[in-house]
């Protein structure tokens, strides 16, 4: 018969690791939206004269999202690997 309780462990562990990346990519998306919609970068102009306005725009999106993802993810992995010392 198995122990239950590493397995309990393992799921708020997983459920914690899912909320911190949550956090990243609404992070990600409020930021990359913020400075595409910001007049002052002059990225509204550079984008609306791009080639292809939807794919730019979608591609600096999707970067900030993952890159603010990823980077929430693995702070909360290492904050929470450091409370279980």
């Amino acid at each position: 018969m198995r122990n239950k309780k590493p397995l309990t462990r393992s799921a708020s562990f997983m459920l914690e690791m899912a909320g911190h990346t949550a956090m990243g990519i609404a992070l990600g998306l409020g930021f990359s939206f913020a400075l595409a919609l910001m007049d002052t970068s002059t990225l509204a102009a550079l984008i609306a004269h791009s080639s292809d306005p939807k794919t730019t725009t979608i591609i600096l999106v999707g970067f900030f999202t993952l890159a603010f993802g990823v980077g929430a993810t693995l702070t909360g992995f290492v904050f929470t690997m450091m409370e279980e010392r």
